[in-house]
C-alpha cells in the first residue's frame, strides 16, 4: 500500500508527523489536558457510519483501558474517536501514536485512566517490522520518495553479525520526518519545505533486536524491544547503510506497549460486536475494559484505611504511623478496600496525594481485574 510521502513516516514513539502537522485538537493527552494532534480526512467507514442524523447522546463517565488492535489505514486520532463513540465516553486519549501504516497495540485510556497515560508511554515497546533492502526513502518507510538505490543484498550471516551493534544504549539520529523541534520548528515541516534538516544523534536503548525471518533476498523481518524515543525507521535506515545497501520499513506491527501485550488487544470488529450485544442487553462494554491501575503495574501499591482515604481524597497529606508503615519512598498508588484512590508520593513519614481518582461510572468488570 503506497501512501502520500508528504505525510511523514512510521515507527516513532514521538507524536507522529502525519497527525501532528494539522494542529487540530484531539481528546485528552497524558496529563488529562487537551493536546494537539492531527485529524486526517476520515476515509474509514467505521469512523463515519453513525454520523448524519444521529441524535447526540449525553456522554457518560467511563474509566479504564482498551487496548485496540489497530487496523492498518486508521490514524490514532480516528481510533480514539471511534472508541469514544462506542463507549459514549466523556474523555479519551491514546498512549503513544501508532501510524496509519502500522497495526497492533494502541492503548486507549478512557476517563480517569487518562491520568495514568504517562506511565504507559514511558514503558517499553515491542515491534515486529519488515525491512525492504535496496532502497532508502526520505521518510525511511514505504510512503516516502526513493532517494538512493543499491543492487546489493545482505546475507543472513551479515545481518545477524550486525545486530549486537544495535543492542543496548546506542546513538541514533532521528528521521528527517519526525516531530523533533529544530529552532522552534518541527523537523517534518522543514523537510517538507525542502530544507536540509540536520538532527543531532540521541541516546536510545534497544533491549533486544533479533532477525525473525528472511522471506527472500529483498526482505528481512525483525523483532525489537526498545525504550522511549526509539525510531524503528532510523533503525532500518542505519542497518541498511552499514550492510552496504539501503533499507526502509515496509511493514510494522506493535506487539507490546508498557504493561499491555498482544493478549490484551481487541480487534475493532470484536469491539463493535460487543457494543451491539451490549445495546441489546446481552453483554456489557465493561467486559472490554481493563482497570485503570493496569497502567501502574510497575508502581508499588499502598492500602490505607477509609479515614486516611477521606483525607487523601480531599488532597490532604496523611501521616504514616505504626510498625507496618512503609519505610520506602517514591511514587505509589493508593487503594482503599481494594479500589484505586490516588497516585501519591511517600516521603518524610507522609503520603502526599498527587492525582486523585474518581471512579464513579462504568469501570472494568470483575473478570478483567485478573490479567491474562
Amino acid at each position: 500500500m503506497m501512501m502520500n510521502p508528504a505525510h511523514g513516516a512510521i515507527g516513532s514513539d514521538e507524536v507522529d508527523a502525519r497527525e501532528a502537522q494539522q494542529n487540530s485538537f484531539a481528546d485528552i493527552g497524558g496529563n488529562g489536558e487537551p493536546h494537539r494532534e492531527a485529524r486526517r480526512v476520515n476515509n474509514d467507514p467505521r469512523a463515519n457510519k453513525h454520523k448524519g442524523n444521529q441524535v447526540r447522546r449525553d456522554r457518560r463517565d467511563v474509566h479504564g483501558w482498551v487496548v485496540l488492535d489497530k487496523p492498518i489505514g486508521m490514524t490514532s486520532t480516528q481510533a480514539v474517536a471511534v472508541l469514544k463513540r462506542l463507549f459514549n465516553a466523556k474523555r479519551a486519549g491514546h498512549a503513544g501514536t501508532l501510524d496509519p501504516l502500522a497495526s497492533g497495540g494502541l492503548p486507549i485510556a478512557l476517563g480517569e485512566a487518562t491520568k495514568t497515560v504517562p506511565f504507559v508511554m514511558d514503558g517499553r515497546k515491542r515491534y515486529r517490522f519488515t525491512v525492504c533492502w535496496g532502497e532508502e526513502r526520505d521518510t525511511d518507510d514505504i510512503e516516502g520518495r526513493v532517494t538512493a538505490t543499491s543492487d546489493h543484498r545482505p546475507t543472513r550471516e551479515a545481518i545477524e553479525a550486525l545486530l549486537p551493534r544495535f543492542t543496548g544504549v546506542i546513538e541514533q539520529v532521528p528521521p528527517r520526518y519526525s516531530a523533533i523541534k529544530v529552532q522552534g520548528e518541527r523537523a517534518y515541516d522543514l523537510a517538507r519545505d525542502g530544507e536540509v534538516v540536520e538532527l543531532a544523534p540521541r541516546p536510545v536503548e534497544i533491549h533486544h533486536l533479533i532477525l525473525v525471518d528472511q522471506p527472500d533476498n529483498d526482505r528481512a523481518v525483525f523483532e525489537a524491544e526498545c525504550g522511549k524515543g526509539t525510531y524503528v525507521r532510523a533503525l532500518a535506515r542505519d542497518m541498511g547503510r552499514i550492510l552496504g545497501t539501503f533499507g526502509h520499513i515496509c511493514a510494522l506491527r506493535r506487539t507490546l506497549v508498557g504493561p499491555f501485550s498482544e493478549n490484551d488487544m481487541i480487534p475493532l470488529d470484536q469491539l463493535e460486536a460487543l457494543c451491539d450485544r451490549a445495546a441489546s442487553g446481552e453483554g456489557s462494554l465493561a467486559d472490554a475494559l481493563m482497570p485503570v491501575e493496569t497502567a501502574l503495574d510497575d508502581i508499588p501499591a499502598l492500602a490505607v484505611t477509609r479515614a486516611d482515604a477521606a483525607r487523601l481524597h480531599r488532597g490532604q497529606a496523611v501521616l504514616l504511623r505504626g510498625r507496618d508503615a512503609p519505610t520506602s519512598s517514591g511514587t505509589v498508588y493508593v487503594t482503599v478496600a481494594g479500589r484505586l484512590l490516588a497516585l501519591a508520593e511517600v516521603g518524610n513519614g507522609e503520603i502526599i496525594p498527587k492525582r486523585v481518582f474518581n471512579l464513579t461510572g462504568l469501570t472494568a468488570s470483575t473478570g478483567r481485574n485478573e490479567r491474562n
